[in-house]
């Protein structure tokens, strides 16, 4: 799907990021499917997936992927944990790319999050009689609400470990063919943990001090960084702020996200909250944007803006007005697959379609 020469959208014109070139700064938000069995992408993550780039979005990227299955935050979810789950997201990655779309992944691990049931069957953690396992965190503290389970501890040994099972993940990636590659540091989950004083307690390298918050996703993005190819772009998803006194602020994100361009971080994709069950936040459509606006120049680095971004003219104007580099949908992409389209019109400005759509566009 080629833009065509006319006066072009600042949504619509083309981003690089080291060797890749996104068609435009339209991107699909990991969205986790709970569609997976035993973390194997299927036909549904196909049409869902595929359905997007078909629909002109410039980067498509692969909802939360467990790099181990205890780091799965249901049974439902994707894995990149076994040489057999490379090949059913090889076959995405390869439709989505011969649609013109760029295909990432996000792959993350869910921490005290985890083992927990699918939404549409109430979200509660799983007993191991129902099929659950056992979580960890950087400490011994229930998320609370229906996730009651007490998280163990991680120790030095869990933390090599963990290290170890992203770089795993993030080479099956590119055997994959995923040109992008995310990690995720927000929403409650592990990295977040860590990140946060609110659900990090600890007393040794990993915990009080922001410096030894930060080590586990410093450290793990640097080894992450040593394998995925100079050419290819890496992102890290934050939770820019918790939302409650006592937690991470988007200043530390800007700090955070300083370090993070040092070790090869290309942009940030910028939501905000999960890390605590209680938090108090104001949702809005753009709500999010303005941490995008503050990391981006706070930081020097490229960002992603998320969060109930639903219309054509206000993505336009984050773009136009330097708030971020990207914007990415989630539910409005679930609402109308071919989005991008329909936002071209409306900005005065036409996509050509794929040739079997051509009579409808």
């Amino acid at each position: 799907m080629a833009n065509e020469p006319t006066s072009v959208p600042h949504l619509f014109q083309p981003l690089t990021l080291r060797s890749v070139t996104l068609r435009n700064r339209i991107g699909v938000s990991p969205m986790c499917q709970y569609s997976a069995v035993d973390g194997l992408a299927n036909d549904w993550h196909l049409v869902h997936l595929g359905s997007r780039a078909v629909g002109g979005a410039g980067l498509v990227i692969v909802e939360a992927t467990g790099i181990a299955p205890e780091g799965r935050i249901t049974p439902g979810c994707l894995g990149l944990w076994s040489e057999q789950q490379v090949e059913p997201l090889a076959h995405i990655a390869r439709f989505l790319r011969s649609h013109g779309a760029v295909a990432g992944i996000q792959i993350a691990h869910a921490g005290r999050k985890a083992s927990a049931d699918l939404p549409w069957n109430g979200g509660a953690h799983l007993s191991a009689a129902q099929g659950g396992w056992e979580t960890i965190a950087p400490s011994a503290i229930p998320f609370g609400g229906e996730l009651t389970k007490v998280p163990r501890a991680m120790t030095d040994a869990d933390i090599a470990r963990v290290q170890g099972e992203f770089v795993a993940a993030a080479e099956r990636a590119l055997t994959a063919g995923f040109q992008w590659l995310e990690l995720h540091a927000a929403h409650g989950y592990l990295f977040n943990e860590f990140l946060s004083p609110l659900t990090n307690r600890r007393t040794d390298q990993y915990g009080g001090s922001f410096e030894n918050r930060i080590r586990l996703l410093r450290d793990t993005t640097r080894a992450v960084r040593g394998v995925w190819p100079d050419h290819l772009p890496l992102a890290v998803r934050l939770s820019a702020i918790d939302w409650k006194d006592g937690g991470w602020q988007i200043e530390d994100s800007i700090a955070l996200a300083k370090l993070l361009k040092a070790e090869g971080v290309d942009l940030i994709d910028c939501s905000s909250g999960g890390v605590v069950a209680d938090a108090k936040i104001t949702v809005q459509p753009g709500y999010q944007v303005p941490f995008a606006e503050k990391i981006r120049h706070g930081a020097d680095i490229a960002t992603a803006a998320v969060g109930f971004i639903t219309h054509p003219q206000p993505a336009e104007d984050i773009i136009r007005n330097g708030q971020a580099d990207v914007v990415l949908l989630a539910r409005q992409f679930l609402r109308d697959p071919y989005w991008p389209a329909h936002a071209a019109r409306t900005l005065g400005y036409k996509i050509t379609p794929p040739g079997q759509y051509a009579r409808a566009w």
